[in-house]
């Protein structure tokens, strides 16, 4: 524990540098930034950056990009909770109920919870960071394609499983995201599928024109066919803050979205994405009234957002300890570590000592930065809400429109935009839930190489999932979830029967 304090004082000794500490202070405006604009997402603001951070050193160049990174895990839940478009993918869970409780005049306290829950789970993770890194690392290992394959079938599964509504509905739009999610080049045979000539669907279809099309150009729609558009109460200043009730009602979901979003960021994949899919649905479980879901629960942002930036730490685990990106993101700062002759892995710490703790240390100071950035600017984010309906719809249209368009230059994107916000339109007038599909459109890339690398190692036996303990495990209780969501519906199948029953037999007797 003493070399532990020792080595975090080296840390912040090289953190609260002032050359180190201005680049965290810029990393994090940026993100926040880029978080805020829909579209961008920290992928493509850490790509635009990376050539600047050449010509600094390897520690200033890491701070500078991590910072991105975190900061538009904060930035993404502005315009989703004020106008319900989600800033970057892992937002989207937020939408949902932070855009109803603006509706409700809380917008302030939704924010505020959003940048608190945000700043602990942030900081908690690191702390994790810092003590299990190498033990984590070499259990995440372990994970093989069937191992992987497993894991997204039992996650896709226990969302459905764990989510409201009727699990046959959220598997149906799971299954409708992953359709999606196989259009582009076969990533093995290299051939165009289901691409109708289109040369830009080869990379297939990407997560912000649908999630901005399903949330934000939906919203639109279905307003514009209200006789008058919804009330959304002006909020005053003394609810800019959370009540006592929204504390309280925050305190677990950001203690549970913050443990589930570090262990899930651990496991290679878009794991700040997928942790805010997945602490949504516990939250959901988990709740004593979960019909408030939907409907304005502080519940559904304070869980997402804290796992969202909780996965970003758990992300940098396999990357620092090992050398193994978890993600495009890690991958992309790798790339940068190398460019400055750094080689990631198991002697990072003993050979650069000064960089890994500095790094960890600025991560402390940047989520400290961040709070300071985001919860004075609450109020200003709420002026918004103070433009009139006439003005602020086709202004979000603007936005979304640009936004969309900004990430590769394509109209087809911008089309897609549309044809998805009407097909959101669609299935919210008809009670569906649109987040699976995201889910399962992130997840479909992901399954599809799993299961066939899978079964190039076995020759084409599905035995291998069997074979392999960790992936069988994982499918017996993916197959347990199916069997419980059955269930009820057997339960009233022999109810059924019984009364048939029961009236044939008093029909006999008269």
């Amino acid at each position: 524990m003493t070399e532990t304090l020792h080595n975090l004082y080296l840390g912040f000794s090289v953190a609260l540098a002032p050359s180190v500490l201005l680049y965290a202070f810029v990393g994090c405006i940026v993100g926040t930034l880029v978080g805020v604009l829909p579209g961008i997402g920290p992928l493509a603001g850490i790509s635009l950056l990376l050539p600047a951070s050449f010509g600094l050193d390897a520690t200033s160049a890491i701070v500078l990009l991590a910072g991105i990174y975190y900061g538009a895990m904060y930035g993404g839940s502005t315009t989703s909770i004020l106008m319900r478009i989600p800033g970057e993918a892992a937002s989207v869970m937020t939408c949902i109920d932070g855009y109803e409780m603006t509706r409700k005049g809380r917008a302030g306290p939704a924010l505020a919870i959003a940048a608190i829950g945000s700043y602990i789970a942030g900081t908690v993770s690191v702390v994790g960071l810092m003590l299990l890194a190498p033990p984590l690392a070499s259990f995440a290992l372990r994970f093989g394609p069937p191992e992987y394959f497993a894991l997204l079938l039992l996650g896709l599964l226990m969302l459905a499983y764990m989510s409201g509504g009727s699990m046959l509905k959220s598997l149906a739009m799971a299954a409708l995201g992953l359709l999606l999610g196989m259009i582009g080049i076969d990533p093995m045979t290299g051939f165009f599928r289901f691409s109708y000539g289109l040369v830009e669907l080869g990379d297939g279809i990407g997560v912000v024109p649908v999630a901005v099309g399903l949330f934000g150009l939906s919203e639109i729609l279905l307003t514009a066919g209200q006789p008058t558009a919804p009330e959304v109460k002006k909020p005053k200043l003394k609810d800019l803050l959370p009540s006592k009730q929204e504390w309280r009602d925050s305190l677990w979901p950001i203690g549970r979205g913050t443990v589930l979003g570090f262990l899930i960021g651990i496991i290679p994949g878009s794991a700040h994405i997928i942790s805010s899919f997945v602490s949504y649905a516990v939250e959901r479980r988990f709740a004593k009234d979960p019909e408030r879901f939907g409907h304005g629960a502080i519940e559904g942002v304070a869980g997402p957002e804290s796992a969202n930036n909780s996965a970003t730490s758990g992300a940098f685990v396999p990357m620092l300890a090992l050398g193994v990106p978890s993600g495009p993101i890690p991958a992309v700062m790798i790339a940068a570590m190398m460019v400055h002759g750094i080689s990631p892995g198991p002697l990072l710490i003993t050979q650069q000592p000064e960089l890994f703790w500095g790094f960890i240390a600025s991560m402390y100071v940047g989520n400290v930065v961040l709070l300071i950035l985001n919860l004075p600017l609450v109020g200003i984010f709420v002026n918004v809400l103070r433009v009139p309906y006439p003005l602020l719809y086709p202004a979000i249209l603007l936005f979304c429109v640009l936004g969309v368009y900004a990430v590769n230059g394509s109209a087809v994107d911008v089309g897609i935009m549309a044809a998805t916000g009407a097909l959101g339109y669609l299935l919210r007038k008809f009670d569906f839930e649109t987040a699976p599909v995201v889910l399962g459109l992130i997840l479909a890339p992901m399954i599809e190489m799993s299961l066939r690398q899978s079964l190039a190692m076995s020759s084409g036996s599905y035995a291998i999932f069997v074979n392999r303990p960790i992936a069988s495990v994982m499918l017996l209780v993916a197959v347990v979830l199916l069997l419980f969501s059955l269930l009820p519906f057997l339960v009233k199948s022999i109810d059924w029967r019984q009364k048939l029953g029961i009236e044939t037999a008093g029909g006999e007797k008269l």
